[in-house]
């Protein structure tokens, strides 16, 4: 198991020099394979869903009319995975292992995200302790959050 993330909140400035610490929200937009083009029409995803980390320590990821919303304080660990079965990576789904939830746009790679405590279900009967993206950039996404 990946090594736990120990993200903490900047350092306190005064409100004239906040322009100065608080970094731009980073996007990390899917890597949409060509051939789910259709699949991925149909769930309404586009170029303007992926998964945004906020300058105030929020990790939101959308996916179509679906979206999940956590702190960034609340992710564990992530990991780099790949490739995967197309039929277990590609949409949106719940695990039948855990209770984690995918956002796939193709099974080439993506980015594990393994939560303390379970976020609000977006799909299924329980709440998810994970989350699978399929960005563009999963190393990087992984990079950012500091785990």
């Amino acid at each position: 198991m990946p090594a736990k993330c120990s993200y903490t909140r900047p350092i306190a400035l005064p409100p004239t020099l906040w322009h100065m610490a608080i970094p731009p929200d980073l996007f990390f937009p899917y890597a949409i394979d060509k051939r789910w083009t259709a699949l991925m029409l149909a769930l309404r995803v586009g170029e303007k869903d992926g998964v945004t980390l906020t300058a105030d320590g929020i990790l939101l990821a959308t996916f179509g009319r679906i979206k999940l919303e956590t702190a960034l304080s609340n992710v564990e660990y992530t990991e780099v995975t790949g490739p995967h079965r197309w039929y277990t990576a590609v949409g949106l789904r719940g695990s039948l292992v855990d209770d984690g939830v995918t956002f796939g746009t193709n099974h080439r790679s993506g980015l594990c995200i393994a939560f303390k405590e379970r976020v609000p279900r977006v799909i299924g009967l329980r709440d998810h302790s994970g989350l699978w993206v399929s960005v563009a950039d999963p190393a990087g996404l992984g990079d950012a959050i500091g785990c």
